[in-house]
């Protein structure tokens, strides 16, 4: 790495490392004592198909899924627009899509080919993979696609309240990253960063002491054994430490809507979604929160730091 390179981020460490000790946490900026234990329980992917969205809704009127993003350029947006509508203090972002992963369901950009066509396969379709569509994408047409994506949702009516990016392509590289950073702190809006991103040079390298980062994020592999799966999010949710911490979700029925978009894709197919989709609304994640004293916040929240709207409290909230 060039010394041009290692300024950035030295000066964004020098910058941390220069903060008084007494420097509030996130949870202190929320409003709450140092010591608390903080979630957001995020489910993506709405817009997707018909099965992701009724089992999102469902799971959010819960409230123990309490935030969600959706897919704008995705076949069923119209059923999430009208969700929206009518629920406007739901906690929804924009899962930014410039990839189409399965087999029997894809899709394209919100702009016209002739400005986005780096983003596109041989089929006229977003990229299968992000590795593929970090390779292959131009940055510039990518940050057009995502400001279309923002712009689209705006004029729909939805004020999304974060902002993340589908199987991660905009964290593959720099100048990605920044295309997402640069729209997420012009729309004033958090973007989904822990300190583990925090922690990779070409994340470290753009980001600012303004910047929110969250603590930690959960999220379940497929090392875990499906007999195990209700036990390895309960473990990770006991053993969560102070902080705001984020698991996210992808939900689903195991119906043949989504087996049919699953075929030969069991990694966050069809089983899958019906697993965590039953996990997250069970009793026994309620009182997992209660037992371990977990408070659900939300990214709404979290955005009113960036705007200078968080809530002033004498005392820190129980």
């Amino acid at each position: 790495m060039t010394l041009i390179m290692q300024r950035p981020i030295v000066a964004l460490l020098l910058a941390l490392l220069s903060l008084p000790l007494s420097a509030q946490n996130l949870a202190e900026r929320l409003g709450y004592a140092r010591d608390t234990k903080l979630l957001i329980v995020h489910a993506d992917d709405l817009g997707m198909a018909h099965t992701v969205n009724a089992a999102s809704m469902a799971a959010l009127e819960t409230g123990l899924v309490n935030s969600a993003s959706i897919m704008i350029p995705c076949p069923w947006l119209p059923e999430v627009l009208s969700y929206a509508r009518k629920h406007p203090d739901a906690d929804l972002g924009l899962h930014l899509t410039l990839t189409a992963e399965w087999a029997s369901l894809r899709w394209g950009p919100v702009l016209p080919e002739n400005r986005v066509g780096t983003l596109l396969d041989s089929h006229g379709y977003l990229h299968l993979t992000e590795s593929e569509a970090a390779a292959r994408m131009d940055p510039r047409e990518a940050e057009a696609e995502v400001r279309a994506q923002v712009a689209r949702a705006k004029a729909a009516g939805i004020r999304p309240t974060h902002l993340d990016s589908h199987m991660g392509t905009l964290y593959q590289t720099k100048a990605l990253f920044e295309a997402l950073m640069r729209v997420a702190r012009e729309e004033k809006l958090p973007a989904r960063i822990s300190r583990a991103h925090a922690r990779q040079p070409h994340i470290a390298a753009v980001l600012t002491p303004d910047d929110i980062v969250i603590d930690h994020i959960i999220s379940i592999g497929t090392d875990v054994k499906v007999d195990h799966w209700a036990d390895w999010y309960a473990a990770e949710i006991r053993k969560l430490q102070p902080g705001v911490s984020e698991v996210i979700v992808h939900l689903a029925y195991d119906d043949a809507e989504m087996r049919a978009i699953a075929v030969d894709h069991p990694a966050w197919g069809s089983a899958w979604r019906q697993r965590d989709f039953d996990f997250f609304t069970s009793e026994r994640f309620r009182t997992i929160l209660r037992e371990n004293d977990i408070k659900l916040v939300t990214w709404r929240e979290l955005g009113r730091l960036l705007r200078g709207t968080a809530q002033q409290v004498s005392a820190p909230r129980k």
